[in-house]
């Protein structure tokens, strides 16, 4: 298709959608307009005394004119919310629909007049998923990182597929390796490996007197641990510190930094016994040091 041919379409596709919610909004100015006539328990102005509820009439109306009750509903809805002086005819039904939720109705109207910026160029125009943009809905083309991120959580809502997604993706290096930057999840594959080895494990050997593998998969858990710890607080350190030129601190601001320069002090001693010695317990005077609490 040459371009000169999709530019007619689209022109004419244009003109189609402008008719197509000039109907629209007529059958919700129609659908408007017989909801007083059909009050429960009142009468309409024609002065006969019918029992109809409002959903009864509207039911009854898209019944004879061959649409569905809620469509129905729904052009009346949208009517409501936009009075014809302040319809847009450039802009489809559809998105004065999607717009009408913007609770403000101030707000509402000055939204419609104002579309964003044409993604591919020229006038700005209201799309269906800037539309949505707006309402901070979920969008049928993701085009942000987080709105692609939003649209795998949604078919990953099954734990069935959220794993095979996650087993395809780690298989990747450098989404393993990002995924491993993360702490969090980091610290979940390693309790969930120990976790799916300690139950092989029972298989063949009872709990109490576990497997030397077991043993030592535990101990390469904690040493991992352990390392990834020491890792963040060395890179945070690595981070920070050489923003630190020419920051004026109070003597307040000091003595807090210096109690937990102490902290930290007391806890890589406690590791370094703990590795070369074996040494776990913590003495009075360390525990409340740890906590916060020591002079």
């Amino acid at each position: 298709m040459t371009r000169k041919r999709y530019d007619e379409l689209v022109k004419l596709g244009r003109d189609w959608v402008a008719t197509m919610s000039s109907v629209q909004w007529r059958l919700g100015d129609a659908a408007g307009e017989i909801e007083p006539m059909r009050s429960y328990g009142g009468s309409n102005p024609s002065g006969n005394d019918e029992l109809f509820t409002v959903s009864e009439a509207l039911r009854m109306f898209a019944e004879d004119v061959g649409l569905a009750y809620t469509t129905v509903r729904d052009y009346r809805w949208v009517a409501s919310r936009w009075p014809k002086e302040r319809r847009r005819g450039d802009v489809s039904h559809t998105i004065h629909k999607i717009l009408a939720s913007i609770p403000d109705e101030q707000e509402r109207f000055e939204a419609v007049n104002n579309p964003p910026a044409n993604p591919r160029g020229g006038p700005p125009r209201w799309t269906h998923d800037s539309a949505k943009r707006v309402m901070g809905w979920k969008v049928d083309t993701p085009e942000s990182v987080q709105e692609k991120v939003d649209a795998i959580h949604d078919l990953a809502t099954d734990d069935a597929v959220a794993a095979k997604v996650a087993t395809d993706f780690l298989r990747r290096p450098a989404v393993a390796s990002k995924a491993m930057a993360d702490d969090t999840a980091r610290h979940a594959v390693n309790e969930a490996q120990f976790d799916r080895f300690r139950q092989e494990a029972a298989f063949v050997q009872d709990e109490a007197a576990p497997l030397p593998q077991l043993q030592r998969m535990e101990h390469n858990v904690l040493f991992m641990d352990l390392v990834a710890a020491c890792t963040q607080f060395a890179v945070s350190a690595g981070r920070i510190v050489p923003n630190l030129r020419g920051e004026p601190y109070d003597d307040a601001e000091r003595e807090t930094v210096l109690r937990c320069l102490a902290r930290v002090r007391a806890s890589a001693d406690w590791i370094e016994n703990a590795v070369t010695r074996g040494e776990v317990d913590l003495d009075e005077q360390l525990q409340k040091l740890l906590k916060g609490s020591g002079e």
